[in-house]
């Protein structure tokens, strides 16, 4: 009994706060009147609960329970934007690799010993730079034995044809016989032949006096060398790398098309290309780490088959490379036409896309001043403009800004900006 008394008493207490708090604000205090009256006796919740209402006597009305104010107002004010319309070409992404148009080793084609390297690793040389140097004593020597042949050759074909020419008059004056002028025909003739032999050492001398000297094929940049100078380098059967030298300008750029793509580009284009048409087709280039196409070249190459192994087909590209931005090796990303041209395609902000379960979607504000959200299918990637290709309509307010205060079925204030501000504006879709 004594704990109830006091139960009664507290609950009392409790009441009698409430009802002050009621006196200057009954609306945030009738939630707790209510709750606290749950728990007391129905005879006392009764009567407190009389007198705080205030009721009337008999006959008279009661006076109303105020409502709780509704949030009114126009809601936060949302940038928006409608998409842009324009023309777009549909492209297909792939990832492939960088890679060398000349890639060439430099061998040692005559025997002896290296005498001088002309280069610094990793430097860039020009077309017809000297490299290398082989020990060159001995193929003077031979090219100057060879030129000496050729000079007896033409002193013996000199004298053969003048012995020939003068046993040829006295054998019409009946001085000679016709053998000896036969002989010395033949010896003419002979030696033709060996001058002509001679002369060909001679090339072959000059050739390999041109070996000594190992030069740039191209334009491009060395590898390492590998090997020292004073080394032994192109003996009989021994093939003598010194060094590698890549052509970084133009460079390659390869990758792997694949099958649902070959498919759907030849059905877009509609028509096969000849090899000319091929060529002339863009290719742009981007590294891994970069967000646009700052490279740009044509198609130089396409497989003329699928590789079964893969099912896909090697394409490759060439473009122009004149600061090595590019190296062989680098993973790089590589866009080509599919072949369609969209003519009034919708760009939105490529950031304003949010994504749930659900897949990707935009937030729209509708006539009423409503967000909805809006799932869509994407396109292209056009700067910093992503391509819609269903889902949204050219007259729909796309919120670019401030999206996270933009909730779904809450009423907001949209703000029209043009689209180049909402993307100019990075700091507009976040709190």
């Amino acid at each position: 009994m004594r704990s109830g008394f006091f139960r009664i008493k507290r609950i009392r207490a409790l009441l009698d706060l409430a009802a002050a708090v009621l006196t200057k604000r009954r609306v945030a205090a009738l939630g707790l009147v209510a709750a606290l009256s749950a728990l007391a006796p129905p005879s006392l919740a009764e009567s407190w609960w009389e007198k705080m209402m205030k009721r009337q006597a008999p006959g008279e009305a009661k006076p109303a329970v105020p409502a709780l104010p509704a949030q009114a107002g126009p809601g936060p004010v949302i940038p928006v934007a409608f998409p842009k319309v324009q023309k777009v070409t549909e492209y297909v992404e792939l990832t492939g690799n960088a890679a060398s148009v000349n890639t060439v080793s430099l061998i040692a084609r005559v025997e002896g010993y290296l005498e001088k390297i002309h280069f610094l690793d990793g430097q860039i040389v020009k077309d017809g730079d000297l490299l290398f140097t082989i020990q060159q004593d001995q193929y003077k020597a031979q090219l100057t034995q060879a030129e000496s042949q050729v000079k007896a050759q033409e002193a013996a074909l000199f004298f053969a044809k003048t012995e020939a020419n003068r046993y040829s008059a006295l054998q019409k004056k009946g001085a000679a016989a016709q053998v000896v002028v036969d002989n010395w025909n033949y010896q003419a003739k002979k030696t033709e032949a060996d001058l002509a032999s001679a002369k060909a050492q001679v090339d072959i001398a000059k050739l390999n006096m041109d070996y000594t000297e190992v030069r740039a094929p191209f334009d491009g940049q060395m590898g390492k060398h590998l090997v020292d100078p004073g080394n032994t380098v192109g003996g009989a059967g021994q093939r003598t790398v010194l060094a590698e030298i890549l052509q970084l300008d133009p460079i390659y750029v390869v990758a792997n098309l694949s099958e649902q793509d070959v498919l759907r580009v030849k059905q877009n284009l509609g028509r096969p290309l000849t090899y000319a048409q091929l060529v002339n087709i863009p290719v742009d280039v981007a590294l891994e780490t970069g967000s646009d196409y700052p490279y740009h070249g044509t198609i130089q190459y396409v497989a003329p088959a699928i590789d079964p192994q893969t099912g896909t087909m090697l394409v490759r590209g060439i473009l122009k490379n004149p600061n090595r931005t590019l190296l062989p090796g680098f993973f790089v990303r590589i866009r080509l036409p599919k072949g369609k041209v969209l003519p009034e395609a919708l760009l939105v902000p490529d950031r304003a896309l949010q994504a749930d379960q659900g897949g990707r979607y935009l937030l729209v504000v509708n006539k009423d001043n409503i967000v909805e959200q809006r799932y869509v299918q994407l396109g292209e990637l056009s700067g910093e403009l992503r391509v819609i290709t269903s889902g949204l309509n050219a007259d729909d307010k796309v919120v670019v800004g401030d999206i996270w205060r933009a909730n779904p079925g809450t009423r907001v204030t949209p703000k029209l900006v043009p689209l180049g501000e909402a993307e100019n504006n990075p700091g507009s879709s976040g709190p």
